[in-house]
């Protein structure tokens, strides 16, 4: 069970030995694995190549030789983004459900429970709390943090943190009157940016028609629970608003052309047609 979990966390796989999940009533209140499961998601969610210059012992080496040298830029931008992206997912699950699913668990318990719930939004799909008792609110974040999903060169899926990075950048930028992209200091490729858009039209596009096919296939269904297993669908996390065994057969079709394409990757499918 330990060896099935622990890679099952690495590589943000959704799949339990439990039919509940870690909602189990064996698990809900195992803190210290909560904490070790959440630490194998992160490390899975970074990519090979950033998880290889972090700690691999020539590069750990050759930092402690030249303590000048920074990392990379496209590992300082999964670094900083899983930093962020999981403070802020952190923060607002425990703000807003303090008093709803989180309600009759000490401070510290609500806090380790925020983060695990912050870190598995990022495609890992394993749950402490039960995802249908979620607040409205909570679930729009939730959406948001699966479809930036994890980092390039990841076991996760999403638009990928950095396409996010890119476009909030540039965003910034544009507000600043700035010419060009910097990112610390070094020029981004007019090319890359250009790549980082059309995946973000091409996946909310996608998300949204599929949504609207979802509504049609399954209209006794609430159109934000909808929208919350498509999203997770496409970015494969896994996390379920309850309803994925009641959906009809077109819609479990649409999910499964979904996951497909967001495992592929959005931008893989637009060059291939």
């Amino acid at each position: 069970y330990s060896l099935f979990h622990a890679v099952a966390a690495f590589n943000n796989c959704s799949f339990t030995l439990f039919t509940d999940g870690f909602y189990n009533a064996s698990l809900r209140y195992s803190y210290i694995l909560h904490l070790a499961i959440a630490g194998l998601i992160v490390f899975g969610s970074l990519g090979f190549a950033s998880l290889r210059e972090l700690f691999g012992i020539q590069q750990m080496r050759e930092r402690l030789r030249l303590p000048w040298k920074t990392l990379s830029v496209s590992t300082r931008i999964a670094l900083y983004s899983t930093i962020a992206l999981g403070l802020f997912g952190a923060l607002s699950f425990y703000f807003i459900e303090q008093n709803n699913t989180l309600a009759g668990h000490k401070p510290v318990e609500q806090a380790i429970s925020s983060i695990f719930m912050s870190v598995t939004c990022r495609t890992a799909g394993l749950s402490v709390v039960p995802v249908s008792q979620l607040m409205p609110g909570m679930l729009l974040l939730m959406m948001f943090l699966m479809f930036v999903g994890a980092s390039s060169g990841s076991t996760g899926g999403g638009i990928k943190t950095s396409s996010f990075f890119l476009i909030f950048i540039s965003a910034y930028n544009t507000l600043r009157g700035r010419q060009g992209l910097q990112v610390f200091r070094h020029s981004v490729y007019p090319e890359l940016l250009n790549k980082a858009f059309t995946i973000l039209v091409f996946a909310i596009t996608f998300i949204f028609f599929s949504t609207v096919a979802l509504c049609i296939t399954d209209p006794n269904q609430q159109v934000l629970h909808l929208a919350f297993e498509e999203v997770s669908a496409f970015s494969t996390t896994g996390l379920s608003a309850g309803i994925t065994s009641a959906l009809s057969s077109y819609g479990r079709l649409i999910l499964i052309v979904s996951m497909f394409i967001g495992r592929i990757g959005p931008l893989t499918l637009a060059f291939a047609i």
